[in-house]
């Protein structure tokens, strides 16, 4: 395994390579349901399979804690050996945490990773390709809604602005981030921003920028685009009448930290970012008046140093007083207590994630479920949080699911 840039390979990034090095899984493919063929003007199809039970369609996020199946979207790699053939669809129990299969929406290439709209209604993925787009499907009917490009190669992240008329999009070979309207329909436009991250100069053992996420600050007066290759968040205006950017700020990590996933406290004033390259995470300083970020001193990922450990996604409970990191290679999740207001992280300790290589976490929107997407073991875990420690329980048997590199759950 490489260290350093996540550089291409034939086509792929480092970041689809390393991934993959682990060997093809063992995988279970599940029958997808019948489908509304795409729109005329897109180049995407939802092509039906064998029939299987449909998953609930989502018009609103969940609140509480009531048993019953919710839907949960899981996203993959389509272009690998052993990989999925679209957006995983599936349903889980809200109460016992239990995943089963509902089919797959095919005709979305490499959906790397998946966001939905805030009204719940559309769901939208990237096309991590040499030629990226990211593409916008209706949930109830599981409609493809069409594609627009994103400017640039191998997007890997999206989001949308809390507004719900912007998709916020990071294209990593590249090193730019895009944005893109969305009509009331939740469909895309064409992209109205494209900003490439030409300074400073990649850092050590990078082959130029690659920016790994595009996220809106909790005031949502800013954008922030966290950049592995040059060491470098940067913060933009988003013109939320034009869709235009203007980068106001930059905060850079230490020599060859590799920032890859940054979140923030629900305060609004503190932000956790967590670094790839060199293993570590730090607490950040948010100044929403300005958009700037500060960030602190390198913290442990809490791995053990037994394997070559790269921090992925990192996430904050709701209630502000617990963060989570997902670990690949030490194949752990990793609890902190989040004190004096979000300014300082405290590790707690971690567990395993049942599976190999957790590329992204999230939780279900009542915060009760953690779910992991493990990479090379082709599986998605699911743990019970405590709402009074933030202790993480695994609930059962793994789902077995293609090269699981994203789970969304609704």
């Amino acid at each position: 395994m490489t260290s350093g840039a996540e550089a291409s390979r034939e086509g792929w990034s480092r970041r689809r390579f390393i991934g993959a090095l682990g060997g093809t899984a063992a995988v279970v493919a599940v029958p997808a349901p019948a489908a509304t063929p795409a729109d005329p003007e897109s180049s995407r199809t939802t092509t039906p399979e064998p029939s299987a039970a449909k998953a609930p369609a989502p018009g609103t996020h969940h609140t509480g804690n009531a048993a019953g199946p919710r839907p949960l979207c899981i996203g993959t790699y389509t272009s690998v050996d052993g990989g999925g053939k679209g957006i995983g669809l599936a349903t889980y129990d809200a109460s016992t945490g239990q995943i089963t299969g509902a089919g797959t929406l095919t005709g979305v290439a490499d959906p790397s990773y998946l966001t939905v709209h805030p009204d719940g209604r559309t769901l939208y993925a990237v096309d991590e390709q040499t030629a990226g787009a990211v593409t916008a499907v209706r949930l109830a009917d599981r409609k493809v809604l069409g594609a627009r490009s994103t400017g640039g190669a191998g997007p890997c992240h999206l989001s949308v602005h809390p507004t719900g008329r912007w998709l916020l999009s990071a294209n990593y070979t590249s090193g730019s981030v895009a944005v893109h309207p969305i009509d009331s329909s939740g469909a895309l436009g064409e992209r109205t921003a494209l900003a490439k991250h030409s300074s400073p100069q990649p850092g050590p053992g990078q082959d130029g920028p690659h920016a790994h996420q595009f996220v809106t600050s909790p005031d949502g007066g800013h954008v922030l685009a966290v950049d592995l290759g040059t060491d470098t968040v940067y913060t933009y205006r988003l013109d939320t009448t034009k869709g235009t950017l203007a980068e106001v700020s930059q905060a850079h990590t230490r020599a060859g930290a590799g920032p890859r996933s940054l979140t923030f406290h629900p305060g609004g004033r503190y932000a956790y970012l967590a670094n790839e390259v060199d293993d570590t995470i730090a607490v950040c300083a948010y100044a929403p008046a300005t958009g700037a970020l500060s960030i602190g001193a390198p913290q442990s990922s809490g791995s053990t140093g037994s394997a070559t450990n790269y921090p992925a996604q990192i996430l904050v409970a709701s209630s502000g007083a617990y963060a989570f990191l997902a670990n690949r290679g030490d194949n752990t999740l990793a609890r902190y207590a989040v004190e004096a207001d979000g300014a300082r992280l405290r590790l707690l300790g971690t567990v395993p994630v049942s599976g190999d290589f957790p590329r992204q976490i999230a939780l279900s929107p009542d915060g009760s479920l953690l779910f992991t997407a493990n990479q090379k073991s082709s599986t998605v875990s699911v743990f019970h949080v405590n709402d009074s420690t933030g202790q993480l329980t695994l609930a059962g048997v793994p789902f077995a699911s293609p090269v699981a590199v994203c789970a969304l759950p609704l």
